[in-house]
This record gives structure tokens, C-alpha cells and sequence, in this order.
């Protein structure tokens, strides 16, 4: 090992984590045909192909996946210790991130992320992108997204999940709703109901499966795409929709809708922060993980407390 150099194990690190030969060398601020020339130092090095190329990037090989946790974690320690985190300090220091959110997290969690950017990082900005949960990973690899929020458990090696909070889900009905008066509504009265669901790339499946798990399903009147027009909806119609806790409470505050709970208990859903590996983040985007998830974490869900715990 002592004619290895160091600089091709983080090379090999960031390869392994991203799939990508143009987002490592913008990573290591270094030139594609660089580092295409360390893969092939370290192909011969360790006498491996390391890694493969298909239609989604490289895809590592056996041999790659034995070493890249002994590396990884090397270069982690190493990192560590030598203070290579090299202070983006967000009082003073510009950022752009680029961030993908569900129109749920646009409308709830967004607004709170950009309160304390202000007070906290005043140059700091950031662009917004669609939530795509079949697709968010793939953008994280290759360098267009910094983070994303989703709800669903997605399982990359090549990106790390940061539980935020958890969530249950409620039932939402205009404020003068004609039939649902109290502050909950039975199964038998649910079905009586015409319903409206969401049906996108958000993530939110629990809703629709719901509905399904209770043959209700032919009670849909209304199929949208996104969360945040049900208030709009549900406020003139008669209608009524499954919706996450957190979200039905901002929705209550700016439009004539109410809350009321569901006969059943749906299992609470964890939203989450995904990222790439730390070894992997540039030193803003290590500051950009650590914010978001103090921000975005503090909040504790009802579902954390007995069921239909008091208001």
C-alpha cells in the first residue's frame, strides 16, 4: 500500500457513491479525463474492473462493494481529523442549493426553511424543484439536486436518509361540510362520502390505499395531481379528502376546511432527508444537511403522541 496514493481512494469513494465520472470530477474540482485516468490506476491497483457501465451510471462491481467501506470510513477519520469540513460559514458566505420538494413540502415546509435561512444565512438561496420519487435519487447522484425531502423509504447505497419527523393522517372537510359535523366521522359515514384523492410523484400512497384497503375506491369523485389544491377544492364542495396531520393543520389556517379523524389508525409515516454520503457532500452542502435537518426536525408530529391525543 505504500505506492497507493490517497487522492484515488477518495476518487474510488465518490465514484462508488455517485455513479458518475463528471460528478466526481466537479466534486473533486478536478478534469473528467483525470479522473477517468485514476479509475484506471486503481483498476490496475487492486486488479479489478471496479466498476461498470450502464444505462444509469457506473454500477459497482463485488469487488468494489468489499472496498468501499474500509475507505470510506478511512477517509471519514481522515476528514475528521484534519478538518477538511473547510468553514462555509453561512453568516457571511454566499450558497445556492437546489432542493426537490412534494407540493405538500412546498406548502408546509419550505416556509419555515426559508425563515430561519433568513435569520441565520442571509446569503444564502435556494431553487426548488418537483418531487420525483422514482427519479429524485438519480438527480441527487448526478449532481442536480443537494437534498430532497420524501416520505417514501428509498434504499440507494449511494445516498443516506436523516429521519425528520412522523406523520398520521386525517380527514379534511370544508368548515360548513353538511353531513360530517363532529370532530370525527365513522366508517359507515366515510363511505356514505364521495372522496377526493391525490395521484402523483409525490409519495403519499397511504390515502388511495386506504380507501382501497375499505373497498371505497368508487367513491372517488375527484383524481388530482397535487395535495395543495384540496383546500381549494374542499372549501366549495362537499367533498372529503385524506390528508397528512401537519398539512391539514396549515391548510386550516388559510382556508375555510376542518380536521377530523379517520376510524381507523393508518400506520404513521416517516418524512425524511436524503443526501449524498458525507465524504461525498462539498463543505456547503455538509452545512446544508446539518441545517436542514435541525430546522426541519424540530417539529414533533401528534403521531408521536397516544392516538387522537387532546387538541
Amino acid at each position: 500500500m505504500r505506492s497507493f496514493d490517497l487522492n484515488l481512494a477518495r476518487v474510488f469513494v465518490l465514484l462508488y457513491e455517485t455513479g458518475s465520472v463528471t460528478v466526481t470530477a466537479e466534486t473533486l474540482h478536478l478534469t473528467q479525463p483525470t479522473v477517468s485516468y485514476s479509475l484506471a490506476k486503481l483498476r490496475r491497483h487492486f486488479d479489478d474492473e471496479l466498476f461498470r457501465r450502464t444505462g444509469r451510471g457506473l454500477t459497482p462491481t463485488a469487488g468494489a462493494r468489499r472496498l468501499y467501506e474500509p475507505l470510506q470510513r478511512a477517509l471519514a477519520d481522515i476528514d475528521g481529523a484534519v478538518g477538511q469540513a473547510d468553514a462555509f460559514d453561512p453568516g457571511t458566505m454566499a450558497g445556492r442549493f437546489t432542493l426537490a420538494l412534494s407540493d405538500l413540502g412546498e406548502a408546509t415546509l419550505l416556509p419555515r426553511l426559508l425563515a430561519a435561512a433568513r435569520e441565520r444565512a442571509p446569503r444564502v438561496s435556494f431553487i426548488v424543484r418537483p418531487l420525483d420519487v422514482d427519479d429524485a435519487e438519480h438527480q441527487l447522484r448526478r449532481g442536480e439536486l443537494d437534498a430532497f425531502v420524501a416520505t417514501p423509504v428509498l434504499t440507494s447505497h449511494r445516498t443516506v436518509r436523516i429521519p425528520l419527523f412522523h406523520e398520521r393522517y386525517v380527514g379534511m372537510v370544508a368548515a360548513d361540510h353538511p353531513r360530517v359535523r363532529g370532530d370525527s366521522v365513522t366508517l359507515p359515514e366515510l363511505a356514505a362520502e364521495h372522496h377526493a384523492t391525490v395521484f402523483g410523484p409525490n409519495g403519499h400512497v397511504v390515502p388511495r390505499a386506504v380507501l382501497a384497503a375499505h373497498g371505497l375506491l368508487d367513491r372517488v369523485a375527484v383524481d388530482a395531481t397535487r395535495f395543495s389544491m384540496l383546500p381549494y377544492l374542499l372549501e366549495q364542495t362537499d367533498l372529503i379528502a385524506i390528508v397528512p396531520e401537519y398539512v391539514g393543520e396549515v391548510f386550516t389556517a388559510s382556508h375555510r376546511v376542518r380536521l377530523v379523524r379517520l376510524p381507523f389508525v393508518t400506520e404513521p409515516i416517516e418524512v425524511a432527508l436524503y443526501a449524498r454520503h458525507e465524504s461525498s457532500r462539498t463543505p456547503s452542502q455538509r452545512w446544508l444537511v446539518q441545517f436542514m435537518a435541525e430546522v426541519l426536525g424540530e417539529r414533533v408530529s401528534r403521531a408521536q403522541l397516544p392516538p387522537y391525543a387532546a387538541r
